[in-house]
This record gives structure tokens, C-alpha cells and sequence, in this order.
């Protein structure tokens, strides 16, 4: 969108003039302009001539050191708003991800802001684990007159709601650090008290007001090229067409894996491989009458069309019964509370759960209350740009499972699954990664690691170095249940093996023998090769399950360094460290 001109065309200046003019002014704040005002007023005072320079130089803009902990690139975009409000508040801001953290930096801050995340049950990014450590440990710096603000996000799903930001909180202030402004503690629904959050943080951390006669230095050129850098592709919601909806599983399959393949209608946005895609999702309507039938509210259509499409109503967290109990003043849901048994009962329930065992009269207002917006669901791009056109494809596996006597499912995979065809629609919205991403050198081998629906960025990798004709190796370890059943996209990684986009496939299918057989036991059998790989510059890359998967792969790469280069235990898993501290050893986890 254009910028109006400030200046009209009737101003006595052409063209070019008036333009850099409207380029300065219309990013200048209102303290830059007051300034510019009282400066052009001086020259006017002093006959025309520039006035004399002041006896103090001007004062610099004062500092702010930014750090991120981010997982799905929530917090890095958060810190690139910090940095751009603050530009404009006269602030010389630096933005670190605490992957690349040096610590010895922190005491040098003057005022420091935090944003982090949570990522399952309390645990740091896994690009943050080396330098959040080292924060937590014995050696980590004093922060004697470091000014700190922390933003902590998370999800009330899990019990360890915003652990990290928590405890980098409460590490500053033990360091020496001076609290500006009190921690936030956000939810999934974070963008609205983020951005009043920075707000009032920006404020807290000012420089305190200055004689009239000091000169802050803004660099008006500086500030606008900045702000042009930090410009990211839209993040709006648009409406695609489902062109294409397959099953990848066969019919005796006990799992049922959905290939998504979606048109844009004013072309894709310029995505890469390694992002996300998130989908807006709707609740099961099944559910949603059974909310409606137990609050005796079935009569209300527009409760449940915002049940349907806008509230979360399979979470149920203690906040969530904590929400309940304040709108309902329920005895023994507060008594839940208060024996300290609530997160064990909430496991593996849902709100139907909680508002049929626990009888009230709700309104729709309380259940608007008791529940989170719906968020959408991120997931990542199975395809490049460079061989599908304007299509994004996704690979999507139905969630289903059952708990305490209810048939439950996943929110948007059965959505997908279950009420999507072809030329049904769905609203969507990129998610950029720029943490996962192909080497720029095509020539550079790659190791892949992608059970199940983690091998969905993978199938982009392989389009695209395809399209690019690239000369480097590439190396795909894949894992599912069964062979004859469950080898998503088997014949497009045989065709890949014909024409050399894909170099070698190692392959672990866990229910085809007595033993169970995963991703990580292939890499321990080719340990020396994988190791062979590493050590002549490939880079490696993991996707799938944060839980488990992603955990045992990076056991078995240190435990292959450890083997093959003759490495303790400690130096194996530094040396892992190293390759991910360099971009070589990348995550795309959940």
C-alpha cells in the first residue's frame, strides 16, 4: 500500500524533492518532526545560515539488545516488531536468536528484552537449549544495571504453561538484572497483548527526559531502510480450493495420511521449501451439538457457529476449569482445584468432559469465557514452487484415538479428513521458517529424517533441488508401520532414486518384524557413512514428533560421532552441538 504524500503538490519544491521529503517525514515519530521543526526555526533565527553547532555532541540513540527463544517463529517475529517500534521510538535496537547468543553480551546490554517460548513439557526451543543452559548454569555473567523486560509464550494445553520465559525471568533479576516491566505470560491467542505488551515495555524502558538543549541522533535514511528489511510476506488468511484429496494409506492401513493438494486463485504466495502452511480449521459439528444439548443452549445459532469456527473447544487446561468455576461457582469443580488434582484429571479430556461432569447453567457469554479462540494448525509444505506452480500440497494424518469411554479426534486433520473433497474450501495463511532451510549452495549434500507426515518438507526438498538441477547428495531416512502399507509417496521417492534428485533411501517400518524398527536404528547401522556425510559438509535435517523421534535421532548422531571418530560422550554430543550452532543440523519438530 502507498503512502499519501504529506506534502502537497503545491509545496515549492519538484517532484524528487518532494518525494525524499514524504519518504523522511512519513516514518519520522512525532518527537523526530517537533525537532526537525525547532531546527528549520533556528536557521530562520540565524538569518538563513545553519546554527552554530551545540557545545555537547548529540546524543546517540539509546541501545536495546533483543533476544528470541523461538520454535515456529512466533517469538523471532515478535522480536522483529520490538525492534521496529523501537527504531521509531529512537531506540538503536539489536536483534540475537539465542541459538546464536553470546552471553558475554547480556552484561553490555544496558536494557535487554525476551521473548520466549515454551516448547512441550517446559522445555526451551531446540535451537535455545545450548545457550539457555549456559544461562542456568554456574557461569553465566552478572547483569549489574541491565535494565530486562521478559514475554513468555505458551499453551494452557500443557501444565508447564510458559516455563522458559518464567524462568528466564526470575534468572535475570537473580543475576542482578532490574525488572522494567513485569513479564507477560501469553496463550495461544497472543497478538493482541503481545503488541500492548511491547507497547507499554518500549515506554518502561525510554531514556528519561533530557535538557531541551540535548540532540538525540536519528538516522531518518537508517530507520526507513531498516523497516523495509524487516517487511515479511502478508500474514492474512485466504480462501484456496482443495484440488486434489487422497488417501496415501491403503485401505488396510490402520492410519489414514491425506494428501492436500490446494490452489490459490491469485497464485501462491512465494513460499519456500522448509515453511508451513497454517489451516483454519472447524470443530466436529457432532461435538458442537453436544455442548449445545448439555448447556440446554441448542437453540442458539449464533453459539454454535462460533463453536463451530471460532472457539477451542476440545483444550481443556486448568485455566480452563479455572474460568468454569469463576462463571459458575461450581462446589466440587472448585474443590477439584483446590486438592491440587486438576491436571490429573483434565489428561485426556475435553470441555464436554467438564461441563457434563460438572452440571451449570451456562450462558453463552460464559462459554465465550471459559474458552481460547481456535487456533489454526500449522503444517508443513509438502511441495516447491518450482514444480507444482501455483499449488501448496500437504500431508495431513487423521488424528483418532480414544479416552475414558469418548471416541476424540484431531481438530483440522479430521476436519480435512473427514469434510474436505475436491473443490471444498478452506482458508489458510503461510508460515515462514527461515531456520529450516535448504543449503544455498546446491552442490552441498543433505541428510533427511522424516517418519511418518515429517517427511512432508522433504518432498519439497527433493522437488526443488530437482527443479535446480543441484549436484549435491541427498540422503532420505523414512519410517512408518508397515511397507505394503504405510511408505507414503513409495513411488515418487523410486522415480526420485531414477533421476538422481534423491541419492540413497534407508527405510524403517516398525510393525514388519518382531522387534520394532525406527528411523533411529538405520542411523546407527550407517553410522559411518552418516558420519563420512557430516564431516564433509552435508547438513541434516530432522522432522516429526518432538517427543520421542526427534530425541532418539539426536542420541543416535552423537552416539555414531562418539563410535566413529573415537569421541567421549560429552565431545560427541558437542560436536552435534557444533553442526547446529552452524546451521548444519536443522529441526522442524512438534
Amino acid at each position: 500500500m502507498s503512502r499519501q504524500s504529506l506534502l502537497p503538490r503545491t509545496a515549492p519544491f519538484g517532484d524528487s524533492e518532494r518525494a525524499s521529503l514524504d519518504a523522511v517525514l512519513g516514518s519520522a515519530t512525532a518527537i523526530q518532526r517537533a525537532w526537525l521543526a525547532g531546527f528549520l526555526a533556528g536557521i530562520d533565527a540565524a538569518g538563513g545560515q545553519p546554527a552554530a553547532a551545540p557545545a555537547a555532541p548529540p546524543k546517540a540513540a539509546e541501545p536495546l539488545t533483543i533476544i528470541y527463544a523461538s520454535e515456529s517463529g512466533n517469538c523471532e517475529a515478535l522480536a522483529g516488531t520490538v525492534a521496529k517500534l523501537a527504531r521509531k521510538q529512537g531506540f538503536k535496537p539489536k536483534v540475537i536468536d539465542f541459538a546464536d547468543l553470546d552471553l558475554a553480551v547480556l552484561p553490555k546490554a544496558g536494557k535487554l528484552v525476551a521473548i520466549a517460548a515454551t516448547w512441550g513439557e517446559g522445555e526451551p526451543p531446540a535451537r535455545a537449549t545450548h545457550a539457555y543452559n549456559a544461562l542456568m548454569g554456574d557461569g553465566a555473567p552478572r547483569l549489574d544495571g541491565v535494565e530486562f523486560a521478559v514475554l513468555a509464550l505458551g499453551d494452557t494445553s500443557y501444565a508447564e504453561f510458559c516455563a522458559i520465559g518464567k524462568a528466564l525471568d526470575a534468572r535475570f533479576e537473580a543475576l542482578g538484572g532490574k525488572r522494567a516491566a513485569e513479564r507477560a505470560d501469553l496463550d495461544l491467542d497472543y497478538e493482541t497483548p503481545a503488541a500492548a505488551w511491547i507497547k507499554d515495555t518500549l515506554k518502561a524502558l525510554a531514556p528519561a527526559p533530557v535538557a531541551a538543549d540535548n540532540v538525540v541522533a536519528v538516522d531518518f535514511a537508517r530507520a526507513t531502510a531498516a523497516e523495509d528489511e524487516d517487511a515479511e510476506p502478508s500474514r492474512e488468511p485466504v480462501v484456496v480450493e482443495v484440488v486434489e484429496h487422497v488417501n496415501l494409506n491403503s485401505s488396510r492401513s490402520d492410519k489414514e495420511t491425506i494428501h492436500l493438494a490446494l490452489a490459490f486463485e491469485d497464485g501462491a504466495p512465494a513460499y519456500e521449501p522448509g515453511d508451513s502452511l497454517e489451516i483454519y480449521p472447524e470443530n466436529d459439528p457432532a461435538l458442537v451439538e453436544e455442548i449445545l444439548k448439555a448447556t440446554g443452549l441448542t437453540g442458539d445459532e449464533a453459539l454454535r457457529r462460533s463453536l463451530l469456527a471460532e472457539r477451542d473447544i476440545t483444550t481443556l487446561s486448568a485455566a480452563t476449569v479455572e474460568r468454569f468455576v469463576k462463571a459458575t461457582g461450581h462446589d466440587e469443580a472448585k474443590r477439584l482445584i483446590e486438592s491440587g488434582e486438576v491436571r490429573a484429571w483434565i489428561e485426556g479430556r475435553h470441555l464436554i468432559d467438564l461441563i457434563e461432569t460438572y452440571p451449570a447453567a451456562l450462558t453463552a457469554e460464559h462459554l465465550g469465557g471459559i474458552t481460547r479462540p481456535l487456533p489454526p494448525r500449522a503444517y508443513s509444505i509438502a511441495s516447491s514452487r518450482k514444480e507444482v506452480d501455483d499449488e501448496v500440497h500437504l500431508v495431513i494424518a487423521a488424528v483418532r484415538y480414544e479416552t475414558h469411554g469418548r471416541a476424540r479426534t484431531g481438530v483440522a486433520s479430521t476436519h480435512v479428513a473427514d469434510r474436505m473433497s475436491d473443490g471444498a474450501k478452506l482458508r489458510v495463511r503461510l508460515k515462514p521458517n527461515r531456520h529450516f532451510r535448504l543449503p544455498a549452495d546446491p552442490a552441498t549434500d543433505i541428510i533427511m529424517v522424516g517418519p511418518g507426515t515429517g517427511v512432508a518438507p522433504f518432498r519439497a526438498f527433493v522437488q526443488e533441488r530437482r527443479a535446480v538441477e543441484a549436484t549435491g547428495r541427498s540422503w532420505l531416512f523414512f519410517g512408518d508401520r508397515h511397507f505394503t502399507h504405510d511408505f507414503l509417496y513409495q513411488l515418487e521417492w523410486q522415480e526420485a532414486l531414477e533421476d538422481r534428485s534423491l541419492t540413497k533411501i534407508d527405510v524403517a517400518f516398525s510393525r514388519d518384524q518382531p522387534e520394532k524398527l525406527y528411523v533411529q536404528h538405520r542411523i546407527d547401522q550407517h553410522r559411518e557413512e552418516l558420519v563420512e556425510w557430516l564431516e564433509g559438509g552435508a547438513h541434516l535435517y530432522v522432522c516429526g514428533d518432538a517427543k520421542a523421534m526427534a530425541k532418539d535421532v539426536r542420541v543416535a548422531v552423537e552416539n555414531a560421532y562418539a563410535a566413529v571418530k573415537g569421541l567421549s560422550a560429552d565431545d560427541a554430543a558437542a560436536a552435534v552441538s557444533a553442526l547446529e550452532r552452524a546451521g548444519r543440523y536443522q529441526q522442524d519438530v512438534y
